[in-house]
């Protein structure tokens, strides 16, 4: 018999492993083993975030078929820093939502205080929309297949009037979370901190992961 598929899930910047139940329930629903991880993302910077979270992922893949991620926000950059630092060897597909893969706005705006430092971490200096060279090595290229999900609706007026140019979610703006070499990418009415409840965002994720494309409107 083969091993079930299995399906990684990546968290955001200031949020734990429980963001991200609804998707871990409805891939379990679908058959999928899944690895929803914790990690203190406020505490460290990415490339030790990556360290951290290596032993457990190689784990995981060891009792998988293929290998597939599904990240929120900050968890999209996780998963890059994964796949150049340690790539499983059964890799499948990802899907990223919200991803800032060409940072935020917020970030450049806000990295400077100190009250952004002690909420955000090392790791939240690292979205800024121009990182430094040592974090455009550690995202590396894509070259998988990877699918991204931005939404378009914004619940801080503040953030989306002084800083964010363009459709956004009150955190990314939808042009940042496009990166080369993504295979698909779609936009739904949806905001950065719910977007994983959405039951339109978890449909074409699951879609995505089971056929490399999203859906069709329906």
């Amino acid at each position: 018999m083969h091993p079930r598929e299995g399906v990684l899930l990546l968290h955001g910047l200031a949020r734990r492993a429980a963001s991200l139940r609804p998707l871990d329930r409805a891939f379990r629903a679908h058959g999928y083993a899944t690895l929803d991880l914790d990690y203190p993302s406020r505490r460290h910077g990415l490339e030790e975030l990556v360290a951290r979270i290596t032993p457990e992922v190689a784990a995981f893949s060891t009792r998988v078929g293929r290998l597939h991620v599904v990240t929120h926000s900050m968890g999209g950059l996780l998963a890059r820093g994964l796949v150049t630092r340690a790539r499983p060897h059964n890799l499948g597909r990802v899907v990223m939502l919200a991803p800032p893969n060409g940072g935020s706005e917020v970030a450049d705006a806000l990295c400077g205080l100190r009250a952004y430092c002690w909420l955000f971490g090392p790791a939240g200096a690292q979205l800024v929309t121009r990182p430094d060279a040592a974090t455009r090595a550690l995202l590396g290229p894509v070259d998988y297949p990877l699918g991204v999900i931005a939404g378009d609706r914004s619940l801080d007026p503040l953030a989306s009037g002084l800083w964010l140019r363009g459709a956004n979610d009150g955190r990314v703006t939808v042009a940042a979370t496009r990166v080369a070499g993504m295979a698909e990418h779609v936009t739904l009415h949806a905001t950065h901190a719910l977007m994983m409840r959405n039951p339109e965002v978890i449909r074409q994720t699951l879609a995505f992961i089971r056929d490399g494309r999203f859906a069709q409107a329906g």
